[in-house]
């Protein structure tokens, strides 16, 4: 009997004798995080409420930097020209610290946190289906908990909590970066939520992110359709050049885009239409290189149906660069914490969710996966991210916040990421932050030896911007 209740006890006492044998200053911050666990819940579920669309993050910005500011952070709102865009800072000196945060929602998912598809009852359409409510409220509660170990501890250096808007459009972080707000940092720390708990490990896909207007001649579709000039017949020309481009890219491209604008009335030739794509690869060269045959296509088009072309460059990224001494430390960190502990409730919300999608019932992640020995193949989207990490060292994470295999930018990401498992996520990530902040500051050896691999895998260039020289970000009229 007294073996098995050791064996029953074993599981319980070993996260809490791992945690004891932290430094003391890793120990205060893992304290510091978990003491903040009622601020990661009230951030997360009123980001959840709101969701707020990529450059109309009003209240959510301002609702952290409020909570920045209460925890005694000083705070550049509007930065790089974006209103919802901020800098929070604390402390002074080297090392120079900085941590991400993402709070956008995204369009036509939102949804009731239930497992199934069920309208809020607001009626809010817009939802988190990529999780950036706990996105935001994880890091902020991160530096915060990091803020007061450096207090209380006399820990040296600065530390700064980047407000960066418009993530789902690929947009702030790109601006931030053109605009040097990154330049001076020692290292950069960011986190996502998932459908698993690791380290991220591989680069996603370089992008451009542009629209295409072709502008024609208005005529009667029926009475005198030779008076006019199609805008739309272009965009489609376009779009079928493309599609005719894809059997002649490799499998790693993606070409993509949709159609915002294509006409009034069927009785009317369309004087002006407009298509939006985005074409992605594993590295940014190869996207300059797709991008020129687009625009080549475009310019086609255009002649085809003699009709005039703009073309608008709104965004562009570069792929992951992954620093491994970050990555390896973030691991012991992630093993350190542990992943969510989800209790049977929860999981049994995931295992309905999953069993209303007609995929297998295996509710919430449990483990944190091993960091692979090399770097895992591309998969997945693009992120704004990657400028950062061509500016820094940065190194990011991901904790499990919604059911196994379930569609992610859907509404079933969305529902899960208004509920309680969705949050203990984010308390996970707050705590590994916090963790790795102190790493960072304290670890001189640690920092040189990212700084190494970076210059290595670099090559020493001076970061270049995709963006057109002096772009304006894509603000809505009106916010500003």
């Amino acid at each position: 009997m007294k073996i098995f209740r050791f064996l029953f006890l074993l599981p319980f006492l070993a996260a809490p004798l791992h945690a004891q044998e932290l430094p003391p200053d890793k120990r205060a911050a893992l304290d510091a995080a978990e003491a903040l666990s009622d601020e990661v819940h009230h951030l997360s579920m009123t980001l959840w409420d709101l969701s707020e669309t990529a450059m109309l993050e009003d209240r959510s910005a301002a609702l952290l930097v409020d909570a920045l500011e209460a925890a005694g952070f000083s705070v550049e709102r509007g930065v790089a020209g974006m209103p919802t865009a901020f800098v929070a800072r604390y402390g002074e000196g080297a090392p120079v610290i900085g941590i991400l945060a993402e709070y956008d929602a995204l369009p036509g998912v939102g949804n009731a946190p239930v497992p199934a598809r069920q309208a809020r009852d607001d009626g809010m359409t817009s939802g988190h289906g990529c999780g950036h409510n706990l996105f935001g409220a994880a890091s902020v509660a991160g530096a915060i908990a990091l803020k007061q170990v450096m207090e209380e501890r006399g820990l040296v250096g600065t530390l700064r909590l980047y407000g960066t808007p418009a993530e789902e459009t690929v947009v702030g972080k790109v601006y931030m970066a053109r605009d040097g707000l990154f330049d001076d940092l020692d290292a950069a720390i960011d986190w996502h939520p998932a459908t698993e708990t690791k380290v991220k490990n591989q680069k996603g896909r370089a992008m451009n992110n542009f629209t295409v207007e072709f502008f024609g001649q208005a005529a009667h579709a029926a009475a005198d359709p030779w008076n006019g000039r199609s805008a739309l017949d272009a965009v489609e020309l376009m779009n079928y050049g493309v599609n005719l481009m894809r059997e002649h890219v490799k499998p790693t491209t993606r070409l993509h885009y949709v159609i915002p604008n294509g006409g009034e009335a069927p009785n009317v030739v369309p004087e002006y239409a407009k298509v939006w794509y985005y074409v992605r690869d594993i590295d940014r060269p190869s996207v300059e290189k797709h991008y020129a045959r687009l625009l080549q296509i475009a310019e086609g088009a255009a002649l085809a149906t003699n009709t005039e072309h703009k073309v608008h460059l709104i965004t562009g990224v570069h792929e992951y660069n992954h620093i491994r001494p970050l990555q390896e430390r973030v691991q012991a960190n992630l093993e350190s914490v542990g992943p969510p502990a989800f209790d049977e409730g929860e999981q049994d919300f995931a295992r309905r969710l999953q069993r209303h999608l007609s995929i297998e019932e295996k509710g919430y992640a449990t483990t944190v996966e091993a960091l692979a020995d090399t770097l895992e193949a591309p998969s997945g989207g693009s992120t704004d991210v990657a400028e950062v990490s061509y500016i820094t060292p940065t190194v990011g994470f991901q904790v499990a916040t919604a059911a196994q295999d379930v569609p992610w930018h859907s509404w079933a990401t969305t529902a899960c990421h208004g509920t309680t498992a969705g949050i203990k996520g984010a308390v996970v990530a707050a705590k590994v932050i916090a963790l790795t902040g102190i790493d960072l500051l304290t670890d001189a050896d640690l920092l040189r030896r990212a700084k190494e691999v970076f210059l290595q895998q670099t090559g020493g260039a001076v970061y270049q911007s995709p963006l057109p020289p002096g772009q304006p970000p894509p603000v809505p009229e009106g916010t500003e």
